[in-house]
């Protein structure tokens, strides 16, 4: 990170990390991206920034995490994406090129992208 240089930088950057820590702690859209070794072997990292960066070009909150091996090896990198109290979905094989359809289908209209979709996990009441 550059070395700040005056007060209105140090203001800047503070209201940019309070807005960031508030879409990571109050959204109700979590991102799970899975970053065993195995996930991160098969570009779970540039999956990762690739919903960074849509999101924040989309101007989304949503809480972006990461979790270790997921046990699916063979459908790596993995993502799952909890909105509210919807049902869990975990997306296997994701590309960067994957991320925008997501976003707009699932995130946006609420609508699973099915062919994409290797599993759905219930919360239970």
């Amino acid at each position: 990170m550059p070395k700040l240089k005056s007060l209105d930088e140090l203001r800047e950057l503070r209201s940019r990390l309070k807005h960031e820590i508030k879409a990571r702690t109050e959204t109700a859209t979590t991102i799970t991206v899975g970053m065993g070794t195995c996930g991160i072997a098969a570009g779970a990292r540039e999956v990762m920034q690739a919903f960074l960066d849509e999101l924040s070009a989309r101007q989304i909150d949503a809480h972006v995490v990461t979790t270790g091996c997921i046990g699916m090896c063979s459908k790596e990198p993995l993502v799952d994406i909890q909105q509210g109290n919807e049902p869990r979905i975990t997306y296997g094989n994701v590309s960067p090129a994957m991320v925008p359809r997501i976003i707009e289908e699932h995130l946006i209209g609420g609508k699973v992208v099915q062919e994409w979709a290797v599993g759905r996990l219930v919360k239970e009441a």
